[in-house]
């Protein structure tokens, strides 16, 4: 039994990282209806970033344009699909669709990683963009809520722009989106190489260094073995791109 004081007891310690920054949040897709009579939520790309989805519950859509062109894949309970950077993904809400998500470069999609396809006059002017795609800091949860509508609504008039100039021009109309992405994130890249370095770097050379020792029969590393329960974030959920977002922190396993 812990037998410290609440007023003793350490402070809760960050969840460990897999090699690559792994991170995992579980994602309610948004039910809202679009312009188009479907649901759900704004279609974006990673431009670093590899992500999946673990579907867990309910029913719907993620509809895509990669190299291969566009695509829709049906999603239900079980399915898993990857996304690797570059891939536009559009999730369609057909009934409580919930999954897991797995995201590569932790902390990357957080800094700006994610362009959302905005209609091209906003993706060519910086500042617009940042406008539309930046939540409220400051009011209730309703106000963030309305403002992530607005946002998703926005990306899917993009988004349809986009698909009638990949029909009329080929393969050129996806390249040219690819070109507005970089030039909208290449600013953020000197932050976005420290944000690497302390998260997937440091977690690559820790398994380096762990290799090295038992090759050379050290085993010193597995001393610290531990268990650490993650612990669901206070409510309210996020506002994420397409959906409401729960994550997780850690808890010092001397505490439990």
């Amino acid at each position: 039994m812990n037998s410290q004081t609440p007023d003793q007891a350490p402070a809760p310690r960050a969840l460990p990282r897999f090699p690559g920054g792994t991170s995992l949040s579980h994602l309610c897709v948004y039910d809202w209806e679009t312009a188009d009579g479907l649901h759900g939520g704004s279609p974006h790309l990673h431009t670093l970033s590899t992500e999946a989805y673990v579907v867990t519950s309910g029913r719907g859509e993620v509809h895509t344009i990669s190299a291969a062109g566009p695509a829709r894949d049906d999603l239900s309970a079980g399915s898993l699909l990857w996304f690797t950077p570059g891939t536009v993904h559009r999730l369609v809400n057909h009934d409580q669709l919930q999954m897991q998500v797995v995201m590569s470069n932790a902390g990357l999609p957080e800094a700006g990683d994610a362009v959302l396809t905005f209609p091209e006059e906003i993706l060519t002017d910086p500042q617009r963009y940042r406008e539309a795609v930046a939540l409220p800091a400051d009011g209730d949860d309703a106000a963030r809520a309305e403002a992530a509508r607005i946002r998703r609504d926005l990306a899917i008039t993009g988004y349809e722009q986009l698909l009638g100039r990949i029909q009329a021009q080929g393969p050129e109309a996806m390249q040219r989106f690819h070109e507005l992405a970089v030039n909208l994130v290449r600013p953020r890249v000197g932050d976005w190489q420290q944000i690497w370095e302390r998260n997937v770097e440091v977690e690559t050379e820790r398994t380096r260094a762990q290799l090295l020792a038992l090759g050379a029969g050290d085993g010193a590393h597995l001393h610290d073995a531990a268990v650490i329960r993650g612990e669901p974030r206070p409510e309210p959920r996020l506002w994420g791109m397409c959906g409401r977002l729960q994550t997780w922190t850690g808890e010092d396993p001397g505490r439990r």
